[in-house]
């Protein structure tokens, strides 16, 4: 039934439509909700995606500080298995190596050991200048392993160089 027909007439018809009063009013309502739920979601998945970016930065951060202590406990372990010589009085052990510059010289167990070491520092954190490793030991065996090394994957607020120690007694 249109706004002009008579009950009578649609009565008589047997057609019944309801009058639907300000129909015209709330046109393109339920679009706008739709765009307005479109934005907030929009905007809610870009914060899920900059957490996940900002987690996966900090994971591999944490894996750089991880492989760190790891190879500071491979010299200790490594000098504990050659305690005679990491604590006589020539210390040769003792000293710092760069990760981009590995001494190739073979001649001792330590001279070995501190080149294997070297090469570690440089497959897990870079073979880089950055990257470095300093062993300063006593004659009594009272040691400490420092690892410099590039944490620029640590993301915003974190330092570029990352400095993990570790003091052991052999």
């Amino acid at each position: 039934m249109s706004r002009h027909e008579s009950p009578q007439l649609a009565a008589a018809t047997g057609c019944h439509h309801p009058v639907r009063a300000g129909r015209h009013g709330q046109a393109g309502v339920g679009l706008i909700e739709v765009l307005i739920a479109v934005l907030i979601l929009s905007i809610g998945f870009l914060g899920v995606a900059a957490l996940q970016a900002m987690s996966l930065s900090t994971n591999n951060s944490a894996l750089a500080r991880s492989m760190a202590t790891i190879s500071s406990y491979s010299i200790l372990d490594a000098m504990r298995a050659d305690r005679v010589n990491a604590t006589s009085p020539t210390l040769p052990y003792n000293g710092t190596v760069k990760a981009d510059n590995c001494p190739t010289t073979t001649g001792t167990l330590a001279q070995t050991q501190i080149g294997l070491w070297c090469k570690q520092l440089g497959q897990d954190l870079g073979a880089s200048g950055s990257t470095s490793g300093t062993i300063t030991c006593t004659t009594a065996g009272d040691c400490t392993v420092a690892i410099t090394f590039d944490d620029s994957r640590s993301g915003k607020g974190g330092d570029k160089a990352q400095t993990v120690s570790t003091k052991a007694l052999l």
